[in-house]
């Protein structure tokens, strides 16, 4: 009976740990990229005012772009460098991005959102 229960805890530790090994290779390469993320929206942030500006002022005019798409791509602006900060701060705990793009970069004509970050 005694190596019975031995050999159940044995295979119980064996079920637990083996699919975390598989994971871990991909764990490195997980936070430098949301150390990456981070820095880059940390440094660039402040490039969400003339974005923000442009995509407005297409949108519903040269007025309404330089008063409400200044103003949001000054609140923009703030949320996308504390994300970043945020990233860097907490680059070693794999969560999603709160930025969406995740880069200022991509998908440039399309405006910035803030989503909930989900731990993965």
């Amino acid at each position: 009976m005694k190596k019975t229960i031995q050999t159940l805890i044995m295979l119980l530790a064996i079920m637990l740990f083996a699919p975390n090994s598989v994971f871990a290779d991909q764990y490195p390469d997980k936070a430098m990229d949301k150390l990456g993320v981070g820095l880059a929206n940390a440094v660039t942030g402040v490039v969400e005012i003339p974005k923000t500006i442009t995509i407005v002022g297409n949108r519903d005019g040269v007025i309404h772009g330089m008063t409400v798409g200044f103003l949001t791509g000054i609140a923009n602006a703030v949320g996308r460098s504390l994300s970043g900060a945020f990233d860097i701060a907490t680059f070693l705990i794999p969560t999603t991005p709160f930025v969406k793009p995740g880069y200022i970069w991509d998908d440039y004509n399309r405006e910035t959102t803030f989503v909930e970050s989900q731990i993965k």
